[in-house]
């Protein structure tokens, strides 16, 4: 691991390690296979998740800690697409927009789990520099990524609600490459978010008795 977070270059300034850039690069793999519907999207992001703890750990912990989730969520969301209910017609994962119910439960769990989890960085300044932020974003990538592994569409808002802060904070300790793929990746979850709506849609539209299939 030393190897990986070693300098592969400097880019406008910045100095680009390793494992930030491989990292990210297979994470953003894992998003184009998410927004395809494939069930490798899970074992691409256990491993972008395994690269990238391994670049956060040691400096920023609360971004270790996400990768850390990130690895369990990634094994329950590969189990859950495995386990083959909720497919579509077409074979793939059927996408669907969250009930009310379902986005106030994730909403709460977000907010007291982003206060629970910042209180604890508080506590323990060790575990991070700035716990608010790091906590943020540490519970958001929990329940974006739950909510893609029950294939809501609410997962694509989630995870640009995590980039929102998840970009200047790379950009602040040095991760450059991260921040740089972010802009990617949010073009990538903008055409994700549309074709998970679109299908949602299809999805729920009503077939008419007689009309053809």
């Amino acid at each position: 691991m030393n190897t990986l977070n070693s300098e592969a270059f400097v880019l406008f300034g910045q100095h680009i390690l390793w494992s930030d850039m491989v990292g990210n690069l297979f994470g953003l793999a894992a998003l184009a296979l998410g927004w395809r519907r494939s069930i490798w999207t899970w074992p691409v992001q256990f491993l972008a998740g395994l690269i990238l703890f391994g670049a956060f750990f040691g400096h920023l912990t609360g971004s270790a800690g996400k990768q850390a989730v990130v690895m369990v969520v990634a094994l329950y969301g590969w189990w859950q697409w495995q386990r083959g209910t909720g497919r579509g017609e077409d074979g793939h994962i059927a996408v669907r927009f969250a009930t009310w119910r379902e986005r106030a439960a994730m909403a709460a769990a977000a907010a007291a789990g982003t206060v629970a989890v910042a209180l604890l960085f508080t506590a323990y300044p060790k575990l991070s520099w700035d716990p608010w932020p790091d906590a943020y974003i540490f519970v958001g990538t929990v329940v974006a990524m739950y909510a893609q592994a029950r294939g809501m569409v609410e997962f694509w808002f989630a995870w640009l609600l995590v980039d929102l802060v998840g970009v200047p904070l790379n950009f602040a300790n040095g991760y450059a490459f991260s921040g740089f793929v972010y802009v990617i990746y949010g073009a990538l979850v903008l055409w994700g978010l549309r074709d998970w709506w679109l299908r949602s849609r299809q999805a729920a539209r009503p077939t008419l008795e007689g009309a053809p299939a």
